[in-house]
C-alpha cells in the first residue's frame, strides 16, 4: 500500500501550523510587510536544500511528498503575498507593493540556488 497521501497531510499539517504562527504575528520593516516573506523565504530555502538533497542524495519520493508539496506547499503561500500586495495597492503603497513582490520572488529563487549550493557543497561538489 502507498502512502503518499499521508505524507503530503503531515506535511502540509506541520507547513500550514508553522504559517500561521508565523504569519500571525504582524511584523513590518516601515510600511514592508515581513509576515508573509518570511515564510517563503524560509520554505524556498528548504524546498531549494530538500530537492537538492533528492537528486544527490537519492532519497525516495515519500521525502519529496513530505517536504515538497506538503510542507512547503503549506507553509509559502503566493495567495497571502498576493492578498497583501493588493491592500498596499489600495492604500496607495505602489511602491511598498512593488518591493514586497520584487522581494518575495527574488530572495525566495536566491534562496532556492543557495540551498541547492549548501548541499552541492555538503555533499562534495560538482
Amino acid at each position: 500500500m502507498r502512502y503518499d497521501l499521508i505524507y503530503v497531510a503531515v506535511g502540509a499539517v506541520v507547513g500550514a501550523t508553522l504559517r500561521y504562527t508565523v504569519t500571525s504575528r504582524a511584523m513590518f520593516w516601515g510600511s514592508l510587510p515581513l509576515s508573509v516573506l518570511t515564510v517563503n523565504v524560509l520554505g524556498s530555502l528548504i524546498l531549494g536544500v530538500a530537492m537538492a538533497a533528492v537528486q544527490r542524495l537519492g532519497i525516495g519520493s515519500g521525502f519529496v511528498l513530505l517536504v515538497g508539496i506538503g510542507f512547503c506547499g503549506a507553509f509559502t503561500t503566493m495567495s497571502s503575498l498576493a492578498f497583501e500586495t493588493a491592500n498596499l495597492m489600495d492604500a496607495g503603497m505602489f511602491i511598498t507593493a512593488a518591493a514586497d513582490v520584487v522581494l518575495n520572488m527574488g530572495v525566495s529563487i536566491l534562496v532556492i540556488f543557495l540551498g541547492r549550493t549548501m548541499v552541492i557543497l555538503a555533499t562534495g561538489g560538482a
